[in-house]
C-alpha cells in the first residue's frame, strides 16, 4: 500500500464530532501483529476499566478536545502507512467510529487497541481490532462483552496479558473455548510487565504448543513506558 500524502476530506456531515485526544504521536509499535513498524498513535482520553497493570493512567482523564479534521490532519503531517488508534479505551467516546472510518478513509493501514468491554458493533470493517481480553489478575475480567467474540474477524487480533499461572490457564481455557487460533490473524500473550518473567510465560507457551505469538511490549525496553512513545 502507497503511504497516503493527505487525509481524505472529511463529509460536512461530520463537523462537530469531536474527541477527546490525550496525545498523538509518531513511534514504533511496540507490540501486535506490526511490532517494531513507524506507526502514529492517536491516544483518546477516557476509560472506564481499571486494571491493576494499567500503564496509561494519564489518559484517564484531561486531554484536549480535536475535530475530526485536525486529528486527521496531524496524523497526515507524519506521513505514515500505519495509525493505532488506542486508549484509555477508545470505544468510549462514540465519535471514536467515524474517527476510523475517516483514517481508512485516507489510506492508512488502521488499528484499534481496544479492551473488549465495550461492543465492536458499528467499527469499520477496514480496521485491525486488537481486542484484549481481561484476565482474572487484571481486576477487571467481569467486565469482557463475550459477545464480541461473535464479532471478530479473520483479520482482528486477541491478546491476553498474563499475570500469573491462574491467568495463563484461563487464557488457555478461552483460547479453546471460542477457537480463537482459527478464527483471528494472532493471539497475542503478553506477560505482565514486572509480575511475569518472559522467560517463564515462553516456557509455558511451548511447554503446551500454544499456537500463539509470544510478545514482549517494545516500547517499555526502548524508552522505559515513557509517555509519547
Amino acid at each position: 500500500m502507497s503511504e497516503p500524502s493527505s487525509p481524505t476530506a472529511l463529509p460536512a456531515t461530520s463537523a462537530g464530532r469531536d474527541l477527546r485526544i490525550t496525545e498523538i504521536f509518531y513511534s514504533l509499535q511496540g507490540e501486535a501483529r506490526t511490532v517494531g513498524l513507524p506507526t502514529v498513535f492517536v491516544r483518546l482520553t477516557g476509560c472506564p476499566l481499571r486494571c491493576v497493570y494499567c500503564d496509561t493512567a494519564y489518559a484517564f482523564s484531561g486531554g484536549q478536545m480535536m475535530t475530526l479534521e485536525a486529528i486527521t490532519a496531524e496524523v497526515a503531517a507524519h506521513a505514515p502507512r500505519y495509525v493505532t488508534v488506542t486508549g484509555g479505551e477508545p470505544l468510549a467516546q462514540p465519535n471514536c467510529l467515524p474517527l476510523l472510518s475517516a483514517l481508512c478513509d485516507a489510506g492508512y493501514e488502521v488499528s484499534l487497541e481496544t479492551a473488549g468491554a465495550l461492543s465492536l458493533e458499528g467499527v469499520d470493517e477496514r480496521v485491525v481490532a486488537v481486542v484484549d481480553l481481561k484476565t482474572p489478575g487484571s481486576g477487571e475480567m467481569q467486565r469482557n462483552d463475550y459477545s464480541n467474540m461473535a464479532r471478530l474477524r479473520p483479520h482482528h487480533q486477541v491478546k491476553f496479558v498474563i499475570c500469573d499461572r491462574q491467568d495463563y490457564e484461563w487464557a488457555r481455557f478461552k483460547l479453546d473455548e471460542y477457537q480463537l487460533a482459527d478464527r483471528v490473524s494472532d493471539v497475542l500473550f503478553s506477560p505482565s510487565f514486572e509480575q511475569v518473567a518472559g522467560r517463564e510465560l515462553a516456557e509455558w507457551i511451548l511447554a503446551d504448543k500454544l499456537p500463539v505469538r509470544m510478545q514482549l511490549q517494545l516500547h517499555k525496553l526502548l524508552w522505559d513506558d515513557a509517555p509519547g512513545h
